[in-house]
């Protein structure tokens, strides 16, 4: 969420020599264009376009695979299509243009296009956090009561989770942003950094402490049950192993295999959490630090920071694959054609025991 104030104008008086380079030549109030060498640009650019198409098809494979194959129609699965849905709307929407920023330092597509630009990267974000969210409480209720948590977490219940990680942070962004709500007493401010060519709205410190709160609460709820997950799990293993050397019967062999199940796949969303916070947390710590202490991040380190954060919505289709088969069996199916047969729907993704 690139919601701070960041000056894109370079100062160039130390250094009178070289030529002023404007982001719109010969049109008064451009912004000072500060481009990179041709060697760093096409390298940012490769880097920064690489996580644009591995946020796009990643996620896009992930909702073809969840959606068309009817094995995968599940409450957890609906989550995990609809996390896809808000990262490979990052990919669309806001990674392409923001690479474009952060490599040229200048904005080409017009204010208009600024603010919903600014919007989808706020909601899409708060989006993906929400989602992770209701995954974590979903994973809590099917590891500490795996036979009777079917009966609880339905698919009604997925799609009023799903709604309200969509609406909250969609009518949050917009009203932020398209009210002018955002820089309430940074009006001076913001006329001042005004120039042509910039899109990087400000954000006044009571704003950013909302923005920090939205994302700490959420992820304070996501460590405290899959830390109360782990210490279940921990029990439930040894519960399988005295059942295996007991040769208990079968009703207890079934009860095993799906703690068993469920515990794999909490430790798969456990590592999905894991990376959205790793790639957040110091994105959102920093703009902490700046707004309470008035530090003014270095330009450099901020585009790392924000680019570090936006790679996270290519990672996810990266793990699934790493510790799904079902998904890797379903994106070959999807790359071979093998989907537009009339029966493929209904092929089994899952291998015996799974």
């Amino acid at each position: 969420m690139a919601l701070r104030v960041r000056d894109t104008i370079r100062s160039s008086s130390e250094s009178p020599l070289p030529p002023v380079e404007l982001c719109y030549e010969n049109m008064n109030g451009s912004c000072v264009k500060s481009p990179y060498s041709p060697g760093p640009r096409v390298l940012l650019y490769v880097v920064f376009g690489f996580g644009a198409v591995l946020a796009v098809f990643g996620n896009l494979l992930v909702i073809i695979s969840v959606l068309h194959f009817k094995q995968l129609h599940s409450p957890t699965n609906f989550l995990i299509a609809s996390l896809a849905c808000a990262d490979f709307l990052v990919g669309v929407t806001v990674m392409p243009f923001s690479m474009v920023r952060s490599v040229e330092s200048c904005w080409y597509f017009g204010e208009s296009f600024c603010t919903f630009h600014t919007c989808c990267d706020g909601a899409f974000c708060i989006s993906s956090l929400f989602h992770l969210c209701f995954i974590s409480i979903d994973r809590y209720m099917a590891v500490t009561d795996p036979l009777v948590y079917p009966t609880k977490f339905t698919v009604s219940v997925s799609g009023m989770c799903i709604g309200i990680s969509w609406i909250l942070p969609i009518v949050y962004s917009n009203t932020l942003f398209y009210t002018g709500a955002n820089d309430d007493g940074l009006e001076e401010l913001a006329h001042d950094l005004y120039c042509i060519g910039r899109c990087q709205l400000v954000l006044n410190q009571d704003w950013v402490l909302i923005d920090v709160l939205i994302f700490f609460i959420p992820t304070l709820v996501m460590i405290t049950l899959y830390s109360k997950i782990f210490l279940v799990a921990r029990k439930q293993a040894q519960k399988v192993e005295a059942t295996v050397s007991n040769s208990e019967s079968s009703s207890e062999t079934y009860k095993a295999r799906v703690a068993k199940r469920e515990r794999k796949a909490a430790k798969t969303l456990g590592v999905t959490v894991v990376a959205f916070l790793t790639s957040w947390l110091p994105y959102m710590i920093d703009s902490f630090f700046d707004s309470c202490l008035g530090i003014m991040t270095p330009s450099f380190v901020y585009e790392l920071l924000t680019w570090f954060a936006y790679y996270n919505s290519a990672l996810n289709p990266l793990i699934y694959a790493v510790f799904y088969p079902w998904f890797r069996k379903a994106v070959k199916l999807i790359i071979t054609g093998q989907v537009l047969k009339d029966s493929s729907s209904t092929i089994n993704l899952f291998s015996k025991g799974a």
